[in-house]
């Protein structure tokens, strides 16, 4: 069996390279509930921890996200692993959203909880983290794909 779906693992290893070191100094640089105006009023670095899923929904019962975040890295790893070989716009999103389950599950498996600090305060959007970021990104990169891309476009799958 050869290795396929390389950008998949390339993209997935540095979402969450990126997720982990900017929660890392966010940790090391802040107080919980501390924040930097990056820019007054509109962007903020402030350091706040959630132990729900995005918008903080489930916080109140969230320890099945931890599991539910595993199960999502694992069944991503064996798609990409053992499934078919998957456009270059198909890894791209798959590989975000693996790096951002990852990032955020390695947050819930050690602490409970995680760490959030991008903080837009112009339209009151809830604060987020990298993790997030690379998920949505995923999420958008599937849609254009399954949107764009004929079903059965004979460049799309190559054989393994």
């Amino acid at each position: 069996m050869t290795f396929k779906n390389h950008l998949f693992w390339i993209i997935a290893f540095i979402g969450l390279v990126a997720d982990q070191i900017t929660k890392y100094w966010t940790v090391q640089a802040l107080e919980l509930g501390e924040t930097i105006p990056i820019w007054e009023g509109v962007f903020h670095f402030t350091f706040v921890t959630n132990t729900g899923a995005a918008f903080s929904l489930f916080s109140d019962n969230g320890t099945w996200l931890r599991w539910l975040s595993l199960l999502v890295s694992l069944g991503l790893m064996v798609f990409a692993w053992l499934g078919p070989r998957l456009n270059r716009l198909e890894q791209v999103g798959y590989g975000f959203i693996l790096g951002g389950a990852l990032g955020n599950g390695i947050d819930r498996f050690a602490t409970g909880e995680v760490v959030d600090f991008l903080d837009f305060r112009l339209i009151r959007f809830p604060v987020f983290n990298v993790a997030d970021i690379c998920i949505n990104i995923g999420i958008l990169c599937i849609l254009i794909a399954a949107f764009t891309l004929p079903p059965d476009h004979p460049g799309d799958r190559r054989p393994s």
